[in-house]
């Protein structure tokens, strides 16, 4: 089953996907100046539907480093898009929210992103992205 091009293996045609995706929506998201990258806005959409989330669970869920996690939360901070509380009994870990105006630069923006997703499925069925999200899924299983 080994494939010897490439372009012929799906893993690098998800990770293409996924790339173009980014940059895709990172020049709309420049020319709309929003202020924030692709990666930001996946963990401030992950924080605005866990909310309150544990950075590792944040971690956890964007399947990044939690260095990483820290430096994009910092940044979200900065803007006073999300808080950090404390959690009780625990020194170590923080829950993070957003703020008042993180909520409505969401709500404000998702018109935006339905479009996009709306935009990269155009042409399929509901049965055929019900079929490639259990596909994924399944790919994803396999390689945890």
């Amino acid at each position: 089953m080994a494939k010897s091009n490439i372009e012929e293996v799906i893993l690098f045609q998800i990770d293409r996907t996924s790339k173009v995706s980014k940059i895709h929506s990172q020049k709309e998201f420049d020319r709309k100046k929003l202020g924030i990258t692709i990666d930001q806005w996946v963990l401030f959409k992950i924080i605005e539907e866990s909310q309150p989330i544990s950075q590792k669970e944040l971690a956890d869920k964007s399947k990044r480093d939690p260095a990483s996690i820290t430096r994009t939360l910092d940044i979200l901070q900065r803007k006073a898009l999300v808080l950090r509380e404390p959690i009780p009994d625990n020194r170590r870990q923080y829950n993070i929210r957003l703020t008042d105006k993180g909520a409505a630069f969401v709500k404000e923006h998702m018109k935006m992103i339905d479009r996009h997703r709306k935009a990269s499925v155009k042409g399929f069925s509901e049965k055929e992205l019900e079929t490639l999200k259990e596909m994924l899924l399944r790919i994803q299983t396999n390689m945890a």
